[in-house]
């Protein structure tokens, strides 16, 4: 049976757009449009879709609002739609805050090189979020703690026998901390990320001894604003990463969207070099892989590396590359994630040796680093 999608926009040429794109998969339908914000919360409690397409501005509700309510009413997986600028930045972390999984921008084709591209990424991320049964548990995750996994989970067919490796320890509490010492903290994430990155920042406490840098596949529009965020929430402080950061503890870096943020020097006077980068052999601009990569070169064994939530695979050579120096990599668990693809990626590799409910990670964090 197809998903159910409700298309939520105020500019009828929009909706028609997408109503196209996504009726046109065979595993998605387009069951209704609302034209403003109260219009679509009505139709979410009546339809109750799998997913929602949402318009940030609209008349009567705006899309912030409506998502709140929604969330609040009938917990749906809902993915906006936001323009590439600063204050459509803005409105779109507010919006993930409120309750929303994951964004694109209003002129989707900008993120891909044909218009064929674009209905492709739309559907895919249409249909992650479907496939989270409505995001219902996973919004609820963020809020509870998660009960212990059971179930050791095996590797995926599309591993090598080489990449299969003794199971990785599951659970939702973290005992023992295992005596390594660190010298930085270095998170990758991509869909679902900037809910999570916030979850583990404002926990952690503002004389936190290690500096951290993060990796959130973002637009180059979205990556100051979302700093600023966090800044303004963290004890530690946030910024997004310029060329030439010393890295300095109790700071967390976020690598500006549209490049690539490599770490150069040596371990004792660490810098961040921000590289433009045109490639189209690379796909994530910026790339865990890349930074985690860079990071293994002068950190060796003395990094903790945590992959969060996101769609595909990026991080898992650069984890991997971590790994062989002697770093240690945690993962977030399959349900608290909002797409397990990421995380599944280090898990199946054997790369993770630690996999955890995304609440669990500010406080296993601190004990791992002997934090007082």
């Amino acid at each position: 049976m197809a998903y159910k999608v409700l298309v939520v926009d105020d500019s009828s040429f929009f909706r028609r757009r997408v109503s196209d794109i996504l009726n046109s998969d065979r595993n998605l339908t387009v069951i209704d449009v609302a034209v403003n914000g109260l219009e679509a919360v009505k139709k979410a409690k009546e339809l109750k879709p799998d997913v929602i397409t949402m318009d940030i501005e609209m008349p009567l509700l705006n899309g912030i609002e409506a998502v709140k309510q929604i969330m609040a009413n009938s917990p749906t997986a809902i993915l906006m739609f936001s323009s590439l600028t600063h204050q459509g930045a803005k409105a779109t972390l507010e919006a993930l805050d409120a309750g929303a999984l994951d964004f694109l921008p209003k002129k989707f084709n900008e993120i891909a090189k044909t218009s064929g591209d674009a209905g492709s990424v739309l559907k895919q991320r249409v249909l992650e979020l479907a496939s989270k049964k409505g995001g219902r548990a996973t919004r609820s995750s963020f809020k509870k703690e998660t009960p212990p996994v059971k179930s050791i989970r095996s590797a995926t067919s599309t591993n090598t026998i080489n990449d299969i490796k003794k199971p990785i320890s599951r659970t939702s509490s973290f005992s023992k901390a295992s005596g390594k010492a660190y010298k930085l903290l270095a998170i990758g994430t991509s869909t679902g990320g900037p809910v999570a990155l916030q979850k583990i920042l404002t926990q952690l406490p503002s004389d936190f001894p290690l500096p951290i840098i993060m990796v959130q596949h973002m637009p180059a529009a979205f990556t100051k604003a979302f700093a600023t965020r966090l800044n303004s929430l963290c004890k530690i402080t946030v910024k997004e990463a310029e060329d030439g950061d010393i890295l300095k503890a109790g700071c967390a870096y976020l690598a500006p969207g549209g490049k690539q943020m490599v770490l150069e020097g040596k371990e004792t006077n660490p810098r961040i070099k921000i590289l433009e980068d045109d490639s189209a052999r690379i796909a994530f601009k910026p790339s865990v892989d890349i930074t985690f990569g860079s990071t293994s070169k002068i950190f060796s064994d003395n990094v903790l590396a945590i992959i969060l939530t996101g769609m595909g695979s990026d991080g898992r050579d650069g984890s991997r590359m971590l790994k062989s120096k002697g770093s240690v990599i945690w993962s977030q668990n399959e349900e608290t994630c909002v797409v397990y693809g990421m995380p599944q990626a280090v898990a199946n590799a054997g790369i993770s040796s630690l996999e955890l409910p995304l609440l669990e990670f500010s406080k296993a964090i601190l004990k791992e680093i002997n934090y007082r």
